[in-house]
């Protein structure tokens, strides 16, 4: 695979689906298929470590147990299994999203976009498979975690990279992207989920090493339609100074940083606590025409993704009403708004915890939890990464991709710490403490609002 010179983007040739290039399709299912092996291996996890394998006969034979848990309980003091599992849970997704730095400055500087793509595919589907081995679960884990930072720096940068600078198709194929996503995390906690609850954990495991396995199967089959490697910056070729709208451009994503790292400290806490919610705290029970039973617990982790499905069209219609009007937000307040809609999802469910008592609450305020969540996601997540390849340096933009996307480690490492006080903690006050948190975060970005406008040319 050749690379283009710097600046390339698309394939010279490329056919419409839906009024966008043919490679979006590609790139869909691809994203779709890695993110139902991450969202089903993810719908699994704390509750295989809580009710299976950290229990004290299973845990001695896990390769890496001891060491970790000394390395933790040396920073957090005595860890029983359920504060321990969070700890796990939170430095694995934090790290998830660390590593694509490391991924984003492989592909500009020596493999480019395409060939760092394959291998991360390749390192996430072995990964999944050593899941279903008890002893390698750690091991596994660490290797999710490389491939992870290989394949998602440079399959979002792809999606931009179809289009030319300017072209107004790109945020509507960036929630296109975000679709597939979404479909891939729906699909995910049913059959994974089903798969680990009903049949084995392992199994679930299993099924998430498939469908990564088909995520890249799709990209090879793809590739004449997709981007070439936009930049390839070789140790010999001389590198010119970054200039002053650059560097602007390169502060607008600093800034920003820190807000949207709490931003994703109080959203990641679905896969987490809210999953523990969801098994312990609340009356699954559900009686309808077509269905009488009770919600397995790791279906709830399909709400999100199906609830992108139904509110997209529908804050895309309202953006584009509000254009015509003038009185659409911008980047920034949007993402501001996003924030502030965790804060009210997780007032829901101190409504919940108040309500309930000592019983366990309807599983109709996880429904409602999950609804407005949403919304604040899409006001937020979708709208960063659009803005990642709108104003990132041509020559950086894998590596700020992967910046950007450290937000999600920061914040998935601080989430996992203040999942270790779930236990210990009053729900209504849990929730309360989360609310907060997202209410300064989105206080803090809206104040960035007039600062970064100039900045982000809106």
């Amino acid at each position: 695979m050749r690379s283009a010179p710097a600046g390339a983007t698309a394939p010279t040739q490329q056919q419409a689906v839906l009024g966008h290039p043919k490679g979006l399709a590609f790139l869909f299912a691809t994203e779709m298929w890695e993110r139902f092996s991450y969202y089903g291996m993810r719908s699994l996890l704390v509750l295989y470590m809580v009710h299976y394998l950290l229990l004290e006969d299973r845990s001695q034979n896990v390769v890496g147990y001891t060491t970790l848990k000394s390395v933790l309980e040396g920073l957090f003091g005595p860890l029983g299994v359920q504060p321990f599992s969070s700890h796990i849970y939170g430095l694995y997704s934090a790290f998830v999203y660390l590593t694509p730095i490391l991924g984003g400055l492989i592909a500009d500087r020596w493999l480019g976009q395409r060939r760092t793509v394959i291998l991360g595919a390749a390192l996430m589907a072995i990964g999944h498979f050593m899941m279903a081995f008890e002893t390698l679960f750690l091991l596994a884990l660490v290797v999710l975690i490389l491939g992870s930072g290989a394949f998602k720096p440079n399959i979002s940068t792809q999606v931009g990279g179809l289009y030319a600078p300017g072209d107004r198709r790109r945020d509507r194929a960036f929630s296109i992207f975000y679709v597939g996503i979404n479909l891939g995390a729906f699909l995910a906690p049913l059959v994974c989920g089903t798969l680990g609850e009903n049949y084995g954990w392992h199994y679930g495991f299993t099924a998430a090493g498939v469908g990564m396995m088909l995520g890249l199967a799709i990209y090879l089959i793809g590739l004449p339609n997709l981007p070439h490697d936009r930049v390839r910056l070789r140790c010999d070729e001389p590198r010119k100074p970054l200039d002053r709208d650059e560097w602007r451009a390169i502060m607008a994503l600093a800034m920003l940083f820190l807000p949207v790292t709490l931003f994703w400290a109080t959203y990641e806490q679905q896969g987490n606590t809210i999953a523990l919610w969801a098994n312990v705290n609340t009356d699954r029970s559900i009686n309808l025409l077509v269905w009488r039973g009770e919600i397995p617990t790791t279906w709830f982790q399909a709400f999100n993704p199906f609830m992108i499905f139904a509110f997209t069209p529908l804050i895309v219609a309202l953006w584009s009403w509000q254009a015509k009007r003038n009185s659409e937000p911008s980047t920034i307040v949007k993402m501001a708004l996003g924030c502030f809609g965790v804060a009210l999802a997780n007032l829901i469910l101190v409504l919940a915890a108040w309500h309930s008592g000592a019983d366990k609450a309807s599983w109709l305020w996880l429904l409602a939890f999950f609804a407005v969540i949403t919304i604040g996601e899409l006001y937020i997540s979708p709208i960063g990464l659009s803005l990642v390849t709108k104003i990132a340096p041509g020559r950086l933009v894998s590596m700020l991709m992967g910046i950007w996307l450290a937000t999600s480690f920061v914040g998935n490492f601080i989430s996992g710490w203040l999942g270790s006080f779930w236990s210990a903690m009053d729900k209504s006050l849990f929730f309360m403490m989360i609310a907060a948190i997202a209410t300064f975060a989105g206080i803090v970005i809206w104040s960035f609002d007039r600062i970064l406008k100039p900045i982000l040319k809106e």
